[in-house]
């Protein structure tokens, strides 16, 4: 019975070597020398100047909603290209009423002012 989960133990140690290798690998050729350009602020491009508990204005989560909406319904279309062939002119139709209201909803955004950012 213990046969049966030596593969899922194989994977567990498998994924913890191929996941602590790249942290031990840096530990050791690591010289240790800390200068101040290593340790600056690179994420952002500035010094941090307030609490990372701050509050964020709500716009930049309606931008950031909106473009996961738009970037994930344009992944629709990848799949619709290769099998366009099969889909016929049904599936071109149905493609252009998605798109369709995929641009009314761009420039319903648009026109709301979601998409500015003063």
């Amino acid at each position: 019975m213990l046969n049966n989960y030596f593969p899922i133990l194989l994977f567990i140690i498998v994924s913890i070597l191929i996941g602590a290798m790249p942290i031990i690998l840096s530990r050791i050729i690591n010289k240790g020398e800390k200068n101040k350009a290593k340790i600056s602020a690179y994420e952002c491009g500035f010094e941090n100047f307030s609490d990372a508990r701050m509050k964020f204005d709500i716009r930049y989560y309606l931008i950031a909603i909106l473009f996961i909406i738009f970037d994930l319904e344009i992944a629709f279309l990848f799949p619709w290209a290769v099998a366009l062939d099969d889909l016929g002119t049904s599936g071109l139709i149905a493609m252009s009423i998605f798109l369709l209201i995929l641009i009314i909803g761009f420039i319903y955004e648009w026109k709301k002012g979601a998409l500015d950012w003063d």
